[in-house]
């Protein structure tokens, strides 16, 4: 008797959990569920490219600047290789090229053409016309003077001059983005000069892996930059002369006392011992 109520209540519960099975899909096919997705989870696995094989993003050219605390046109142009003109005609800003923080600025695009405006002509009254009975006497031709004899502003030629003596450590190149210009060996508190007259257009520590640099303008093609000084004796604005004494080297932005001097012709790099004697 009591065997036969426990196999009635084998088959009542057998009977309930195989109703449940019915009911549910879900239980009814865990088995065959789990097992298909360890099949696939190993499959996979197996097919799994290692993270080092992988094809990295291409890299964007920027096309914008958002205009950080203590930069300024020059800097921003000096650090992309651009002229500060070109950038300025581009975002159309006029001299003297004021900037502020969190300002966007282009970085390309084309340059606006001059507006040219013909000039308007004003109606003139007619001339009297008068008869002179006087003779006059018969003047000496006048000299012509030739254009090629008047000098241009614009052309004249820059006097360069080292900014400081010592060994060279590292030279231009030209297809390598870290070697715009040269290293000078010196020691930290030593005397940099000015490399030919003209104005400061940036003097500050914004623009990284430069240190303390100054910017000075001699033209409007030429401009010239002293960097990793360890003290600046200079402030944007100020007139300079070749050989004024401008800075005190150091090693800021560097591991060892040096001046790294560049210049740039129209914002791109030139190789400055083209340039100084």
């Amino acid at each position: 008797m009591k065997r036969r109520n426990i196999r009635h209540f084998q088959d009542r519960f057998f009977a309930f959990g195989g109703g449940i099975l019915c009911l549910c899909p879900f239980f009814r096919g865990s088995r065959l569920l789990v097992l298909c997705a360890s099949i696939l989870i190993a499959s996979c696995a197996s097919n799994l490219a290692p993270t080092t094989s992988l094809n990295q993003p291409p890299s964007q050219k920027i096309q914008h600047h958002t205009v950080s605390k203590g930069e300024t046109l020059y800097s921003i142009a000096w650090r992309y290789g651009r002229d500060f003109k070109e950038l300025a005609a581009i975002n159309r800003i006029a001299a003297p090229y004021r900037i502020f923080p969190g300002q966007r600025l282009a970085l390309t695009g084309r340059v606006p053409a001059p507006v040219r405006t013909q000039p308007v002509k004003q109606a003139q009254a007619p001339k009297k016309v008068t008869r002179k009975t006087v003779v006059s006497p018969k003047k000496a031709p006048a000299k012509v003077v030739k254009k090629s004899s008047i000098p241009d502003r614009n052309n004249f030629d820059i006097k360069w001059q080292w900014p400081v003596r010592g060994r060279i450590l590292a030279r231009y190149q030209a297809n390598n983005p870290l070697r715009k210009g040269v290293d000078i060996a010196g020691k930290k508190g030593e005397s940099v000069q000015a490399a030919a007259d003209g104005t400061v257009i940036y003097a500050g520590s914004a623009l990284r892996g430069y240190g303390k640099l100054l910017i000075i303008k001699h033209s409007e093609e030429f401009l010239s930059a002293y960097a990793h000084n360890d003290k600046l004796l200079v402030g944007e604005g100020a007139k300079i002369r070749a050989g004024q004494r401008i800075a005190e080297l150091g090693s800021s932005g560097t591991d060892r006392d040096m001046l790294h001097f560049e210049i740039r012709k129209n914002g791109q790099p030139v190789d400055p011992l083209v340039y100084l004697p």
